[in-house]
C-alpha cells in the first residue's frame, strides 16, 4: 500500500467513528503504531483537525476545524451528493449557482466510473399543475433559523402581510416571538414550526415573509408538537385541522374508469367497480369545497354517502344555474343589474349558499396542497 493510498484509507476509518484507538488503527492499516503517528501528522498538515485521546487506549479523534478541508467520499456518498446538487434549484433556496459550482468540481475529480454514472442521470424538477410556482428565499434567513432551533434560542422577526413592501410593513406590527422547533419545506415553499409566545399557540410561519431582528431571545425548553410527530401535524394544518385527516369526507361512484381517475385523485383512494366506473372516497375542508372538487372530473356520478355531499351538489347546483341564467339575461340585452324570474338579487344570499367574506367563500373549491397553505 503506497502512502497515498494509507492516508486516504485512515482518513476514511476516522470519519467513520468518534473515537479511534491507535493500536486499532494500526491494526486496520496493518502497519505499526509508529507509522500511524507520522499518518496523523501528515494529515495534520493537511489541514484535518486531529486531536490525540488519553487514556488506556488512548488515540485519536476528527475534529471540526475553521476551515473545509477535503473530504472522501465512497461511491454511493459522491453519487448521492451530486444527484442532490442537481436537484438543488427545486428547494428555492438561492443556492442554484453554488450547487451547480460545486456538481462541476466534484465531476472533475470523480473516477471516470461514477462520472458516467452521474452524467447517464439527468434531473429536472418539475411541478405539478396547479401548484404554486416555488418562492425563492434567503440562505441567509435559513442559516439563521436553523442555528436558533439547534441553539434553542427564542426568535424574534417581523411577518408582514402577504403582498406587503418589507419597507411598509416594517414597524408597523409587533415583531413575533417564536420558539422555532422545525424547518419544514412543502411543494417548493419552507416554513418554520414553532410556538408562538404571545399566540400561546403553534403556529407554521413561510420562511420568505420571516425578516429576523438581532439579537435572538433567551434559550427555551423545547415543547413536544402535537401528536409528536412534525410531519402529521404540518399535514394536519394544511387540511385546516388538529389531526391529519380531512374535516369532510364523502364516497361517490364516478362514470369513468378508474384508469382516468387515479393521475388526478390526490389523497383520494380510488376503486374500480368496472370497466366504465369506479368509487371515489375523497375530503375536503367544507361539503361544498368538496363537491366542487369531484366536479372537475366533467363525468356523470353518485353520491353514496354521506347525505351532507348530496346537499352540498343541490347548493353548487342553484347557484351554478344562477351564475348562467344572469349571464343568459346579460347576453340577451338585459342589461347589468336585471335579474331574471329563479336568479339571485345582487347582495342577497339563497338558502344554503355562502355570505361574501365567510370561510367557505375564501377558500378554493379544490383539495390541492398548493391551496391548502397555512398563512399565519
Amino acid at each position: 500500500m503506497t502512502t497515498t493510498s494509507r492516508l486516504l484509507r485512515l482518513l476514511s476509518l476516522l470519519q467513520t467513528r468518534r473515537d479511534w484507538p491507535g493500536s486499532l488503527l494500526a491494526a486496520r492499516l496493518e502497519v505499526s503504531d509508529r507509522t500511524v503517528r507520522r499518518d496523523v501528522d501528515r494529515l495534520r498538515e493537511m489541514g484535518y483537525r486531529i486531536q490525540a485521546t488519553m487514556g488506556p487506549d488512548g488515540g485519536y479523534r476528527l475534529d471540526a476545524g475553521s476551515e473545509l478541508p477535503p473530504l472522501l467520499f465512497d461511491d454511493d456518498q459522491a453519487l448521492a451528493v451530486a444527484i442532490a446538487l442537481r436537484a438543488a434549484p427545486a428547494i428555492g433556496a438561492g443556492i442554484e449557482e453554488a450547487a451547480i459550482r460545486a456538481l462541476g468540481t466534484m465531476r472533475q475529480v470523480m473516477p471516470s466510473r461514477l462520472r458516467h454514472r452521474l452524467d447517464a442521470l439527468e434531473v429536472t424538477a418539475v411541478g405539478r399543475p396547479g401548484d404554486a410556482a416555488p418562492v425563492d428565499i434567503s440562505l441567509e434567513v435559513l442559516v439563521t433559523l436553523a442555528n436558533a432551533i439547534r441553539d434553542r434560542e427564542t426568535l424574534r422577526f417581523d411577518y408582514p402581510a402577504r403582498g406587503e413592501a418589507d419597507a411598509a410593513g416594517h414597524g408597523m406590527h409587533p415583531p413575533r416571538r417564536v420558539e422555532p422547533h422545525h424547518l419544514v419545506m412543502s411543494e417548493g415553499r419552507w416554513y418554520l414550526v414553532g410556538w408562538d409566545l404571545d399566540r400561546c399557540d403553534w403556529r407554521l410561519h413561510r420562511v420568505d415573509r420571516i425578516r429576523p431582528r438581532v439579537p435572538n431571545g433567551p434559550r427555551f425548553t423545547p415543547r413536544t408538537v402535537p401528536g409528536g410527530d412534525v410531519g402529521e401535524f404540518v399535514s394536519a394544518r394544511f387540511k385546516g385541522s388538529d389531526v391529519n385527516t380531512w374535516a369532510c369526507r364523502g364516497t361517490v361512484v364516478l362514470h369513468l374508469p378508474a384508469r382516468q381517475v387515479l393521475p388526478f385523485a390526490g389523497d383520494a383512494t380510488v376503486t374500480a367497480i368496472d370497466e366504465h366506473s369506479c368509487m371515489l372516497e375523497a375530503g375536503s375542508w367544507s361539503w361544498g369545497a368538496l363537491a366542487a372538487s369531484l366536479g372537475r372530473f366533467e363525468a356523470g356520478l353518485e353520491v353514496i354517502e354521506p347525505p351532507e355531499l348530496a346537499e352540498a351538489f343541490a347548493v353548487l347546483a342553484e347557484r351554478f344555474g344562477s351564475t348562467s341564467a344572469a349571464y343568459d339575461a346579460g347576453a340577451s340585452g338585459a342589461g347589468p343589474g336585471s335579474t331574471e324570474p329563479g336568479s339571485t338579487e345582487p347582495g342577497s344570499t339563497e338558502a344554503g349558499s355562502t355570505e361574501a367574506g365567510s370561510t367557505e367563500a375564501n377558500r378554493p373549491a379544490g383539495g390541492t396542497a398548493a391551496e391548502r397553505r397555512p398563512s399565519s
